[in-house]
């Protein structure tokens, strides 16, 4: 039996495999990778690589082996995701896996907005499949903002249609410890958790927190949701992933990523990272 995790070295799989590290043997550890070069770092340090492709579903038959608890990490290409989600769970329940993670969205069924509707296709597919699921519906990382420090800081304005919607963000760093809590411990199997951060913030105490840290001045500019649509796409955004964009700030006005259920803090088994420190970090790091 293995800790498997798919799209090991993307952003949230890499720091999986770090979490996992701290107190699985690398020799139970299999990341499934595109790209073994890429991978080379997790082979030196003792971790099996399984070669595989979300969108080559005939190289999914030798990811999985029976027993194994495999965490699949949601693709990043919206609109290609079902597919590559049904590739997974059809190989995973022929290995005979002991449980498949998924990492879904906040609210699960519940949410409306269009980027959780292909999370919601496949939590509906996991549990056709009959295998035993935990499903990690995750909030906002704090790293979806501070990432896109540099237009901010060039405009003097974080700009959004989100009005005085709040979110309860966390960092990449804590929804990954939830990940690896979930494939090491136990009676996680059939649960559904709410991962979000402890406190919800607004945009304009984002603006403030970015403020602070650079020293320069960042106010918080609300704009209709036509007018955000323009923007981003003037910026060079596509039209469709702009309009997914937007119409995730109207989910935040709504409310709908503002839910505090405490889960993530209880899974990683202290606080969650606080916004402010995610922004302080950022900064520093340049």
């Amino acid at each position: 039996m293995s800790i498997v995790v798919t799209g090991a070295t993307g952003e949230l799989g890499s720091l999986v495999i770090d979490r996992l590290l701290e107190t699985v043997p690398a020799s139970e550890i299999a990341a499934v990778v595109r790209n073994k070069k890429k991978a080379a770092d997790l082979a030196a340090r003792g971790v099996e690589l399984r070669v595989a492709d979300y969108d080559r579903p005939e190289t999914l038959t030798g990811a999985f082996r029976a027993g194994d608890r495999v965490l699949l990490i949601s693709g990043s290409e919206v609109g290609k995701r079902v597919p590559q989600h049904t590739a997974v769970i059809d190989a995973a329940k022929a290995a005979g896996v002991a449980q498949l993670a998924y990492t879904g969205v906040l609210g699960g069924p519940d949410a409306d907005f269009q980027l959780a509707a292909e999370h919601k296709v496949t939590e509906q597919l996991i549990l056709d499949s009959g295998l035993p699921y935990t499903f990690l519906r995750n909030g906002w990382y704090t790293e979806n903002y501070t990432a896109n420090l540099a237009p901010v800081l060039e405009h003097g304005a974080v700009v959004s249609n989100a009005g005085d919607g709040r979110v309860a963000s966390a960092a990449r760093a804590d929804y990954a410890a939830a990940a690896a809590a979930a494939l090491t411990g136990e009676d996680h199997l059939g649960k559904a958790y709410e991962l979000s951060g402890d406190a919800a913030w607004s945009f304009a105490e984002y603006a403030a927190e970015v403020s602070k840290a650079t020293g320069k001045e960042i106010a918080y500019t609300n704009v209709p949701a036509a007018v955000h649509q323009e923007i981003l796409v003037g910026a060079g955004l596509p039209e469709g992933f702009a309009a997914i964009l937007v119409d995730a700030d109207e989910a935040i006005a709504r409310g709908l990523l503002a839910g505090t259920s405490g889960d993530l803090a209880r899974l990683i088994g202290r606080p969650t990272t606080p916004m402010a420190e995610t922004v302080a970090a950022a900064v520093a790091a340049g």
